[in-house]
């Protein structure tokens, strides 16, 4: 698959993570991660993120991401295609695309780097290694330190004809719309700031009409109905769902730092997808938060 192949496929439909699967010890589970994609791939979603931000990337290790990222594209070959996360320093945010080329995968989101900030020029050289060091395509997500401008990201997809796609996950509103404005069909856009749901009708107005969803983990066949009513403009199952779900969603997940990834390693359990426990610095939910995902949960039938 070629970069522009990726771009295609980046706006075609909902997207989401999968979650890393670990074992009552945190150790990966490579046999519960081939049995949640082999779950989770017949939904419908037009690619998955494998090591992404809920799958938890940012507490593997060197030597696990290969396996994982491998064991994705070995499992959905031929289901839905594979997009890794790789992130952190530069040196290891290459090593991490490499190996997601080696194994296969069709392309990457670049997540964040870590701790530090950094100018516009360190972010698009960072940016900029990561794309020259691999042929596939790369998606950039500005999120957290790492806030690209129009005006870098322009310069980036002039001299980085793999840069396809990028990924909003800051909710600057008239940041996104310059970067729309300025960048046009040059790039794939994604939603993806967490619970994306709640922004989608709104990020659909500014050009961006595909989003990465979260609760495609355990809710898989209400994450696809949100999506289409979003896709055909169907304002009334959005306000339903929005109103008995994902209200109530967001405020158990915003009852601990680090939920967005908790609630959803939660979310699974309850409907019998069990990843495990989040690995440190993240806590798993509380019980008295766990039983009301559950009720939530119930409210909307077999999925």
């Amino acid at each position: 698959m070629n970069p522009q192949d990726l771009k295609t496929i980046m706006g075609s439909g909902l997207l989401s993570f999968p979650l890393t699967d670990f074992d009552a010890e945190g150790n990966f589970d490579k046999k519960g991660y081939i049995e949640r994609l082999e779950w989770l791939a017949p939904y419908g979603a037009s690619a998955l993120f494998a090591a992404g931000g809920t799958g938890e990337f940012f507490s593997l290790t060197a030597d696990e991401y290969p396996e994982i990222i491998k064991t994705a594209v070995d499992t959905c070959r031929g289901k839905v295609p594979i997009i890794a996360g790789a992130g952190g320093p530069t040196r290891f945010a290459i090593q991490c695309a490499q190996a997601a080329e080696r194994a296969g995968a069709h392309g990457i989101l670049l997540l964040p780097h870590y701790l530090t900030e950094a100018g516009q020029e360190g972010l698009a050289a960072h940016v900029e290694a990561v794309c020259k060091s691999v042929k596939f395509g790369v998606i950039v997500y500005n999120r957290g330190q790492a806030k690209l401008m129009p005006e870098t990201l322009a310069k980036l997809a002039e001299r980085n004809p793999n840069l396809i796609g990028f990924k909003d996950g800051i909710g600057d509103i008239e940041l996104m719309s310059s970067i729309f404005l300025t960048m046009g069909d040059r790039f794939a856009y994604l939603g993806g700031l967490p619970t994306a749901e709640v922004y989608a009708a709104a990020y659909k107005a500014l050009g961006t009409p595909v989003y990465s969803s979260a609760v495609f983990n355990f809710i898989p066949k209400t994450a696809m109905q949100f999506y289409e009513a979003v896709r055909d403009d169907d304002m009334a199952t959005q306000h339903r769902l929005l109103k008995d779900f994902f209200m109530p969603y967001l405020a158990i997940r915003n009852k601990g730092q680090g939920y967005a990834v908790s609630i959803v390693k939660a979310g699974a359990k309850i409907v019998g997808h069990d990843a495990g426990p989040v690995r440190t610095p993240l806590t798993d939910l509380k019980a008295d938060e766990y039983a009301a995902l559950e009720a939530l949960i119930a409210k909307l039938g077999p999925q």
